[in-house]
């Protein structure tokens, strides 16, 4: 864990490491001011300049107070040129510090023309930049030469610091309906030629996939649910079937179970032996054939695991990046949100810090124009609450802004895990989850029902003509608690039991066959 200091650093100005080597920052006064008379010239044109400069971006503090002063002009929708120029100054109190009114005339006979203007406050804005970068690597010199500052955090703040300034130089502008509308007419096009005729990655289950049409690029979709509902089960099955059936490739990160554990619970769903069973020394021979002739799928899938612990929002990012360029992944999965740490200015306000992770994986999302799917903690309110107990959007944990910034919520409802065992019309609820779609940004709200298979910790397609054994001498099921809740792995305590002989239910094998719905 990160040594907490209670250091802190100021911004180290840009010319401390360029006096060092001799060399002035990258920079151009002589275009800042350019632009500046230009922007006195032509009326329009800082509509345009506004767009890609800030005050920052210029290299002399004089010719930022100037600039600044045009911003507050332009923003209050008031003429710009030398005059009300100079009596902005006047009202700011900078009108000596910039050189007085013979500097701000001067400006304006600089240049005849505003025609270049753009060009060159793209050059200003490229100078600030490298600037900035000359000012991050300054201070990541610095940090690393005090001992006692621990690595991780230099990582963090170097890591942030890049983030950060890739975030703000990114300057997307509006395209006109019509190029928009040939991608979209593309898409539509594309999701024609699928025989499943969705646009977007399968879950797996065609139930579902008929509501969403399959998730979709650049959404991030919470799953939320109680613990011990089965969200970690539910993306496992899921991975399976997009991994497996559809041949896409998925990443999955694990903040909770280590990547054993989880490919344990694969190979426990594959191949429908439970989990006791696979940990005991007594495995039969029609078991172990059983074993290697279904777990030979799984070791082709395209399915990506990394457990690391705690996982930060840049180090996420630069993981995903590598993953999205060398193994052209379609689907990302985080089990589960609350366990990623924030950056260190958010840490002691956990809800700033889940509204910034939040804000974060839909940034990502939108980056890498993929489906960002992460799990998320419910509160206990929802077991306080009378009735049938179902989730609502105002349950999820630490943060509204997680119901502000995905495209979907999902909850996870096991009316039976909440004691309840019949529905409204009577019928049993043994093994019936329900899959609730609460918010849904390009699509309907409504209910999806499938079949939960506890013995192996598996989603299935739901058949009204099945119904879990509870006699006597029936399978029992398995419960894979979390470790966050209970302090302890269950997954790994061979101190349970279980009998694992299953009727022959004639169940399907989950290799791709589609229960109707």
């Amino acid at each position: 864990m990160a040594k907490q200091t209670s250091k802190t650093y100021k911004k180290n100005p840009v010319f401390d490491i360029n006096e060092q080597l001799g060399k002035l920052p990258p920079q151009s006064t002589d275009i800042e001011m350019d632009v500046l008379g230009a922007l006195m010239l032509e009326r329009g044109k800082d509509i345009v300049v506004l767009d890609i400069l800030k005050p920052e971006s210029f290299y002399k503090a004089e010719h930022q107070k100037i600039f600044r002063a045009i911003q507050d002009l332009s923003l209050n929708h008031q003429p710009i040129d030398y005059h009300t120029i100079i009596e902005k100054l006047k009202q700011n109190g900078d009108l000596d510090e910039v050189g007085g009114p013979a500097f701000v005339v001067s400006l304006s006979s600089r240049v005849g023309s505003a025609a270049h203007i753009e060009y060159h406050a793209k050059i200003i804005a490229e100078k600030s930049i490298k600037r900035e970068l000359i000012r991050i690597s300054s201070e990541i010199q610095t940090r690393s030469y005090d001992e006692s500052i621990d690595v991780q955090e230099i990582l963090e703040f170097s890591q942030q610091g890049m983030f950060d300034l890739a975030l703000g130089s990114v300057n997307k502008e509006a395209m006109q309906i019509d190029s928009v509308m040939n991608e979209a007419i593309h898409q539509i096009e594309e999701a024609q030629k699928r025989e499943d005729g969705l646009s977007g990655v399968p879950s797996g289950y065609s139930s579902l996939d008929r509501i969403t049409s399959g998730w979709q690029n650049s959404d991030l979709v919470i799953i939320a649910a109680r613990p011990s509902m089965g969200k970690t089960a539910f993306v496992l099955s899921m991975a399976r079937n997009i991994g497996v059936n559809h041949n896409k490739s998925v990443a999955l990160f694990s903040l909770e179970m280590s990547s054993v554990q989880l490919v344990m619970r694969l190979i426990s769903s594959e191949t429908e032996l439970a989990s006791e069973k696979l940990r005991s020394v007594n495995l039969q021979s029609h078991e172990w054939k059983q074993l290697e002739s279904k777990i030979k799928s799984l070791e082709k899938a395209r399915i990506f695991i990394d457990d690391t612990p705690a996982i930060g929002l840049n180090e996420l990012r630069s993981k995903c990046r590598k993953l999205k360029t060398r193994e052209d992944i379609d689907l990302i999965v985080i089990d589960y949100l609350q366990l990623m740490s924030g950056s260190s200015e958010t840490r002691g306000n956990r809800e700033q810090e889940v509204s910034m992770i939040s804000r974060g994986l839909k940034a990502i999302a939108k980056e890498l124009n993929l489906p960002i799917i992460a799990l998320s903690q419910l509160n206990r309110s929802v077991e306080m609450r009378s009735g049938n107990k179902r989730p609502q959007l105002s349950d999820l944990r630490e943060s509204g802004a997680i119901e502000q910034d995905a495209d979907i919520v999902i909850f996870i409802h096991r009316p039976e895990k909440m004691g309840i065992t019949e529905d409204d019309d009577g019928n049993s609820t043994r093994g019936l989850a329900n899959i609730i779609i609460a918010k849904h940004r390009n699509g309907a709200v409504t209910d999806v029902n499938l079949r939960f298979r506890e013995e192996f910790a598996r989603f299935e397609e739901f058949n009204e003509d099945f119904l879990p054994p509870l006699d006597e001498g029936a399978a029992s099921s398995v419960t894979f608690e979390s470790k966050i809740n209970n302090g302890e792995d269950d997954f790994f305590d061979n101190s349970k039991s279980a009998d694992t002989s299953f009727p022959d239910i004639g169940f399907s094998d989950n290799n791709g066959e589609d229960v109707p719905f």
